[in-house]
């Protein structure tokens, strides 16, 4: 199930390559290092829970606050409760 998700989530972000603007790009493109990580790690401890995979990624996120700028971690933040928000 997790899997699954995580495609999900990176289809949703491909399809908005064509129309992306530089900085959705950006963010899609930092989301999906993050979202393949958390998804990786519930995948090997045996976690199938979406909450769980959206918590991981919402943490794996804070812990790398310091690697954006504020205007960055808004960018990302928005895109991130865009997409958390079709899954």
């Amino acid at each position: 199930m997790i899997f699954e998700i995580e495609e999900k989530l990176l289809d949703l972000i491909d399809a908005r390559i064509e129309t992306a603007s530089d900085d959705e790009l950006f963010a899609g493109g930092y989301l999906r290092g993050h979202i393949s990580l958390s998804a990786a790690a519930c995948e090997e401890e045996g976690i199938a829970d979406l909450a769980e995979l959206k918590a991981r990624i919402v943490a794996s996120l804070d812990g790398a606050r310091s690697e954006l700028s504020p205007a960055d971690q808004q960018i990302v933040g928005d895109l991130w409760q865009e997409l958390a928000s079709q899954v």
